[in-house]
């Protein structure tokens, strides 16, 4: 089993910064992929960035130029780095990790509990 513990979130205006983080915990042999999406209030959960064990990266355009995600394999942990915040930023982020467990094992998704973010204006 994995799991992941996300850090971070809060209130902030619009404009600010915050940083998220998340590590993973648990019987990992690798993580080829860990990310972060967000569900805004009455809306579907999205994708807001993610970034490969080599460190490729990909952003949805909302946050494109402004956030930044990063990642230390050592330590299995995931940040998301997020300026010029807007209040269509509002959401509850989650953290996404596929995980091996096992050199031939299957990968497998698991999520964080979520973490809140508001943004006023």
């Amino acid at each position: 089993q994995v799991q992941l513990v996300e850090s971070g979130g809060g209130l902030v205006q619009a404009g600010g910064s915050l940083r998220l983080s998340c590590a993973a915990s648990g019987i990992i042999f690798s993580i080829p992929s860990m990310g972060w999406y967000r569900q805004p209030p009455g809306k579907e959960r999205e994708l807001v960035a993610h970034i490969s064990s080599g460190g490729s990266t990909d952003y949805a355009d909302s946050v494109k130029g402004r956030f930044t995600i990063s990642r230390d394999n050592a330590k299995n942990t995931v940040h998301l780095q997020m300026n010029s915040l807007e209040p269509e930023d509002t959401a509850v982020y989650y953290c996404n990790a596929v995980v091996r467990s096992t050199l031939i094992g299957r990968a497998t998704d698991y999520w964080g509990k979520g973490t809140l973010i508001t943004v006023s204006s």
